[in-house]
């Protein structure tokens, strides 16, 4: 008798994505997958993608490559960030806690979002890589905002990503007819009182509150949701350290470009004068390659870490980001570039454009 052959485990982050929708609650997993009106613009994030072709470089004698990169001067074994994102907690118990724990494993950094259920301490106490914060700014809250910038200092966090791209919240159809809420018991952790009597309508950003926000802290700031090149002009002129270009992952206004569509008319405007990111559809470590020959200093991972979450807690976050790091760096070796900076110095070169 033939002895059994085991099962193969998650080959893929498409995979995890079919754990995690098999595990979730319905409503859970319609808040993490939904996007904006009829979706047009999630669609696109991956059929952007999938439109550019690699083409390799041969007989350049790289048998391995090197992922280390740095962002904003902190050193990363891979240029794969963890992006902010709200209420992990549905996803295991242990919530960003895990996810913390995930990306230092990985060698990558985490951006702790602002609606996380675990508070920013807690977060920063169970991490073992660096920390960046992403910050919302509500209506009229002004001094809960100063708080939480002051937290993040507090919990060595190396860099303030502040979101601007949802003066209001994106309709997320799915999620609407749910009438999707968090499950009793679970809380927001950064803030003072229950989810229940805060306000959690964002503010209206104008430039003067990018003023503000400059001057209140040291850290190096980054703006997260920009896809005009006009606006990645005056984010530098008004003293901004990073920008990420990002259509929030298709959950705020539909039909906008795919960040990838954005990404090189950005990188144009900005020659150079701070670094850009780019999130929304990675899926594959091919994308992260061609995000970066297209100028991204590096990439930020969204819901893939979730389904890592929901199919086995940190571990499972672990395996997604070890999964998305190794197809990266086969892709770079079979490419024929042996480090992220020899594919930053080819560019565009590397790609053909569908």
């Amino acid at each position: 008798m033939e002895p059994e052959t085991p099962p193969v485990g998650p080959l893929n982050v498409f995979d995890y994505e079919r754990l995690a929708r098999e595990r979730l609650p319905a409503g859970a997993w319609a808040y993490y997958a939904d996007g904006a009106g009829d979706r047009v613009t999630l669609r696109e994030n991956r059929a952007a993608f999938e439109r550019i072709q690699i083409v390799p470089r041969m007989l350049r004698g790289v048998k391995t490559a090197d992922t280390r990169t740095t962002v904003l001067g902190t050193a990363v074994g891979v240029p794969l960030l963890v992006a902010p994102m709200a209420a992990q907690g549905l996803a295991c118990a242990e919530g960003e806690v895990a996810t913390a724990r995930a990306a230092g494993a990985t060698g990558t950094l985490m951006i702790a979002a602002t609606e996380a259920n675990r508070p920013l301490a807690e977060i920063a106490a169970a991490a073992t890589g660096p920390l960046w914060y992403q910050l919302y700014v509500y209506q009229g809250r002004r001094a809960m905002a100063e708080r939480h910038v002051r937290a993040a200092e507090a919990a060595g966090c190396r860099a303030l990503v502040v979101t601007v791209d949802a003066p209001r919240w994106g309709r997320k159809e799915t999620s609407e007819r749910d009438e999707f809420v968090l499950p009793a018991g679970m809380g927001w952790g950064n803030f003072e009182r229950d989810a229940d009597d805060i306000s959690l309508e964002p503010a209206a950003l104008a430039w003067d509150d990018v003023d503000w926000l400059r001057s209140l802290t040291a850290l190096p700031l980054v703006l997260k949701g920009l896809l005009a090149p006009e606006d990645a002009r005056e984010a530098v002129a008004r003293g901004v350290d990073g920008i990420v270009v990002s259509n929030h992952g298709g959950r705020q206004l539909d039909g906008v470009p795919a960040s990838i569509t954005a990404l090189p008319a950005i990188v144009a405007a900005m020659d150079g004068r701070c670094e850009i990111y780019l999130d929304s559809g990675i899926r594959r470590g091919t994308d992260a390659l061609k995000a970066l020959a297209l100028g991204a200093r590096a990439v930020l991972v969204g819901r893939p870490v979730l389904w890592g979450l929901a199919a086995d807690g940190a571990d499972g976050a672990r395996r997604v980001l070890g999964l998305l790091r190794d197809e990266l760096e086969l892709a770079m070796a079979l490419a024929g570039v042996g480090s992220v900076a020899e594919v930053a110095e080819i560019g565009a070169g590397l790609l053909r454009m569908g």
